[in-house]
């Protein structure tokens, strides 16, 4: 693929990041592959996970194509962005088209990272992860590769405001080793991606720095002694939030036909 604006893209956010007082931690690096697909599972716990997730292949000069939501994907200006970077438009109510595009570009040779979790973790833990990751990388004969993001979340994310002030932050990407779904028993190959992806989150949070650490903050899971909702309690909030929906679209639906 010929990537015009990915790359510089790259370069002004790192300048970004010192500016913001940012520091990118990146580990395992390695286990990315030079040349050839890669399917990278990242969890997700904010709305920019993916602009720091890329740093986790870029030592090994390779460039990330992340399933996106459509509506940002449409949005104006970023969307138009994010399509230069050929990322994949991924639409909730139909994900067959994202699955194939996915699959396509892993076959391509391209590393694409998705989030398994489909959804914003509110407790910031891994939820419960959907199938999709180990299917499309056993059908593409690729590596499957967790990733962990943490601290992105403190900049912009569900339920708190945005905070792109200047206080220190640090934001690790840990990446894992590869697994290699072979589809014979979907269920537990995620179930294996899950338990890998706990086991590195609570790694990173273990190793986060203790001076950004402060006892009840919101952004820490309430077992690390943090602020934020249990895995049930955030549960609960999902469910609440997909009922506002339906109610949402259910009065516009009404409103538009009494029209």
């Amino acid at each position: 693929m010929r990537d015009i604006t990915y790359p510089p893209v790259i370069v002004t956010a790192k300048v970004l990041f010192k500016l913001m007082r940012q520091k990118v931690v990146v580990s395992g690096s390695e286990n990315v592959p030079r040349d050839g697909g890669a399917l990278m599972a990242i969890n997700h716990t904010g709305y920019i996970d993916f602009v720091y997730a890329g740093a986790g292949a870029e030592p090994q000069k390779r460039l990330v194509r992340f399933m996106i939501k459509k509506e940002m994907m449409d949005a104006p200006g970023v969307g138009h962005l994010l399509r230069s970077f050929h990322h994949i438009r991924v639409d909730r109510s139909s994900g067959v088209q994202a699955m194939k595009d996915a699959l396509s570009y892993l076959k391509a040779g391209e590393v694409v990272g998705i989030y398994p979790e489909a959804t914003i973790s509110r407790s910031f833990e891994i939820k419960e992860l959907k199938s999709g990751a180990a299917r499309i990388a056993a059908d593409a004969g690729v590596p499957l590769i967790p990733v962990i993001v943490w601290g992105a979340h403190r900049l912009m994310t569900k339920d708190h405001p945005k905070d792109f002030s200047r206080s220190p932050k640090t934001i690790v990407v840990k990446v894992g080793e590869p697994m290699y779904p072979t589809g014979e028993d979907v269920d537990a190959e995620t179930a294996e991606l899950r338990a890998a992806m706990q086991r590195m989150l609570d790694e990173v949070i273990a190793d986060y720095p203790e001076a950004e650490k402060r006892p009840g903050s919101w952004w820490i899971p309430a077992r690390f002694g943090g602020s934020a909702p249990t895995p049930d309690e955030a549960d609960a909030l999902d469910k609440a939030e997909l009922r506002a929906r339906a109610a949402k679209r259910a009065a516009k639906a009404a409103e538009k036909k009494r029209a």
